[in-house]
């Protein structure tokens, strides 16, 4: 069967692979280069999404959780065990018990592998871990378990996958329209037919069905989420929550810098995928709230563009499950998260397989 992708992001890299993993013939088109948008521009973590706990996304969570222990199985070159504090200060809006308990949770789901599991902290622990950190009403934390990646070298590596076994990868191949017959009509003006079509466009997929007069029962909430680079070495990686919001903040090692993130501001596809100033503002406050005698230096910033279903008004309550939507040859997919791309990849190839036999 000939399938065309659309999409050059992890998402459609991992459809393209194992959907070739099953003999059929697949083709990629990306509008720009692969790996250089949405999938490149994460927080450089294979998590299993500790706070999704308090949207009640248990079933992502669990899944979230097999999927990083796979990926570091699969692929332990390109992925590092990382061990993250949370520190815990009196008066913020996630108690010691609620962590725990939120934490026992992520072990248990975690299931049987290599990393090491949560341990609580003392107040004095904590500070070794960085003598700058903030010490006022600072009671203690909990250490826990991810896992870091290079988000833009694991998705070259799972290219290079798809190749292998007769992937083709078109790059500055855009997509303007599609059809529920397997049609793609290119800005260059060609046509290509395909037996199947599974548009896996990230923040652009909606718009392609707009584009090409195909309704849709869901809708995306495009959130950008920006993230600084600090000239200084990481001592230590941290979660933090934002001081007076739910809002939680990763600090982490990169490369010889350290890195912060993420905001999620709304924007349309029409606006600049940039961090903004009032968005790098607002992460040097937070981490100068923590680190209030570190001197910072911002070196880098970055933003990507997250489709999250629309689900909630406040887009950090917004879950970060996916929807299929299926019209004729046409399967389009709205959502989805970076950890979890092989999981969404393997019930698009088992639609795909059930679809040769109805």
């Amino acid at each position: 069967m000939k399938i065309g992708i659309i999409g050059g992001g992890i998402n459609g890299l991992s459809c393209a692979w194992l959907l070739a993993q099953k003999g059929h013939q697949v083709q990629v088109y990306e509008r720009h280069t692969i790996m250089n948008a949405t999938s490149r521009a994460s927080s450089k973590l294979l998590h299993g999404g500790l706070r999704y706990l308090e949207n009640r996304e248990f079933r992502l969570v669990r899944e979230s959780l097999r999927e990083r222990n796979d990926w570091i199985r699969r692929v332990p070159d390109l992925t590092n065990p990382l061990r993250l504090v949370m520190p815990i200060y009196q008066g913020g809006r996630r108690p010691a018990w609620m962590m725990a308990m939120g934490l026992f949770l992520y072990d248990h789901w975690a299931g049987h592998n290599d990393l090491p599991g949560t341990r609580r902290l003392t107040a004095a622990e904590v500070m070794q871990r960085d003598p700058l950190l903030n010490p006022n009403r600072l009671g203690g934390g909990f250490e826990f378990s991810e896992v870091q990646m290079d988000d833009y070298l694991l998705g070259l590596w799972v290219a290079e996958q798809a190749k292998a076994i007769g992937v083709t990868i078109r790059e500055h191949a855009e997509v303007t329209t599609v059809d529920t017959h397997g049609g793609v009509a290119l800005t260059n003006g060609e046509t290509r037919y395909h037996d199947q079509i599974v548009n896996v466009a990230g923040p652009w997929a909606l718009e392609l069905l707009q584009r090409s007069q195909i309704d849709s029962p869901h809708r995306l909430d495009l959130v950008r989420g920006s993230h600084l680079i600090l000239q200084h070495p990481c001592l230590q990686a941290f979660l933090f929550e934002v001081p007076g919001e739910r809002r939680i903040l990763f600090v982490l090692p990169w490369k010889e810098g350290t890195l912060v993130g993420t905001t999620e501001v709304r924007q349309t596809l029409h606006d600049a995928i940039a961090c903004s100033s009032n968005e790098k503002n607002y992460l040097i406050d937070v981490y100068r709230y923590y680190f209030p005698n570190r001197q910072i230096t911002v070196v880098e910033t970055f933003a990507g563009l997250r489709p999250l279903l629309y689900t909630a008004k406040d887009p950090n309550k917004a879950t970060r499950e996916f929807a299929i939507h299926r019209t004729g040859q046409l399967t389009t997919v709205l959502g989805g998260k970076w950890t979890t791309a092989l999981a969404l990849a393997r019930i698009i190839t088992d639609m795909i397989q059930k679809s040769l036999v109805a």
